[in-house]
């Protein structure tokens, strides 16, 4: 089967938890005997398609000028040069089915080109991007949690904060009637799907309830590429309870609370913390500010680094304050045998489940944060039971599988 994937971008370029996803499956389906392409829209001068092939798998990047929010958000309506490149994609590889993973700063009318060659469009739901243009339920101008659009205004006042201009309200009855032309145009894109595929139940659940297709949804949790005996390997003997974080340092993740919450821990543990430090220098800063000498910031680590660590790590932190949709972090420490302290929030709150692998954990509450802490660090039964409790995540290849069955029909 000739498969091309589509997503906004792609590693090295970005290595966020759906371009990994879509380049784990990828080199699984083209390990499989599969045809396999990638194409997604990259920032860089000048314009055109470069191709190169990576593990038997072809990737098209396309080429475009560096867009930032305002741009990828316009890029929605419209965009005649990657329209064209798309169509030369489709007219030299000749897919047999085509999987959206994200189409950010993508046009929407490269569904529609799908559909016009009658191709089979599969979906999977990464986050929240098909209702919201912020895809993470979270208002920029309260940094609390959003229900999704009401009457587009709410959508407009929190475009407007995130460029910075929270106070033009002379702008907002444009802004709204375009995010309300946004969603149409998107629903247009999932009408034409013949399948959604959300990773947890809660993110179909919230699908469902903001009017996408429950008759096209599956629930399909991703698959993770991990190595074999990881949860074999020894740990320090030192007595020191390591505790870790690996992702984002943003606000959004709720670092800040756990290193907060790590101010008043007694005994001997440590809290690491991996990240590209260079996405959000303002938030990193503050951080650092909280932190004190049991915090140790390890920078930004390759898949290898991660196992690395991972090996030496006692437990797992997800203090996320968003609607996390799944969490890769999660299935990294299962795929480690590590029990996992995550905000009782969205899909963490399916995946982790209290007492038996892990412990959940009121968002944002510093003081719970650091009593489940302390109460690890101070019960070494406890964290025994909880590590037992873990089991090893859906492999990549026991993912595919299913994925051909979906590619099928």
């Amino acid at each position: 089967m000739r498969i091309l994937h589509v997503v906004h971008q792609y590693p090295p370029d970005r290595v966020g938890g759906a371009e990994l996803y879509t380049q784990a499956v990828s080199r699984a389906l083209a390990r499989r005997g599969h045809g396999v392409a990638v194409f997604y829209r990259r920032d860089a001068p000048g314009r055109g398609i470069v191709q190169q092939e990576e593990d038997g798998v072809r990737v098209y990047a396309a080429w475009d000028e560096v867009a930032g929010t305002a741009r990828r958000f316009l890029l929605t309506f419209g965009n005649r040069f990657l329209h064209r490149a798309f169509s030369q994609v489709l007219d030299e590889f000749h897919p047999e089915v085509v999987h959206i993973q994200h189409l950010m700063g993508l046009p929407v009318s490269l569904a529609d080109e799908m559909q016009r060659r009658g191709l089979p469009l599969v979906i999977t739901l990464h986050d929240y991007w098909w209702v919201c243009a912020n895809a993470q339920l979270l208002t920029n101008y309260s940094g609390e949690i959003c229900d999704g659009p009401q009457g587009y205004w709410n959508c407009a006042r929190c475009a407007l904060a995130r460029a910075g201009h929270p106070r033009l309200w002379v702008a907002s009855p444009l802004l709204a009637s375009m995010m309300a032309l946004r969603n149409r145009l998107l629903r247009r894109a999932v009408e034409a799907a013949r399948v959604l595929i959300a990773p947890t139940d809660f993110v179909r659940q919230w699908y469902v309830t903001h009017g996408l297709p429950k008759e096209k949804m599956i629930l399909l949790p991703h698959g993770l590429e991990y190595p074999l005996g990881l949860q074999a390997q020894h740990r320090s003997s030192d007595g020191i309870i390591r505790f870790l974080y690996i992702g984002g340092l943003s606000w959004q993740k709720g670092v800040h609370t756990l290193v907060e919450a790590f101010q008043g821990v007694q005994g001997n543990a440590e809290l690491w913390i991996a990240g590209d430090e260079s996405a959000d220098p303002a938030y990193v800063s503050y951080v650092r500010t909280l932190a004190g000498p049991n915090v140790r910031f390890l920078g930004r680590l390759d898949r290898e680094g991660v196992w690395k660590v991972l090996a030496q790590a006692d437990a797992i932190a997800v203090p996320s304050l968003w609607y996390e949709a799944y969490s890769f972090l999660v299935s990294e420490a299962f795929a480690a045998g590590l029990p996992v302290l995550a905000s009782r929030l969205g899909a963490l709150a399916e995946r982790v489940r209290d007492g038996v692998d892990g412990l959940l954990l009121p968002p944002g509450d510093v003081p719970a944060w650091r009593a489940a802490i302390q109460r690890l660090v101070d019960e070494p039964g406890l964290l025994a039971h909880l590590r037992a409790g873990v089991r090893p995540p859906m492999t990549v290849e026991e993912h595919v599988r299913r994925l051909e069955e979906v590619y099928r029909g």
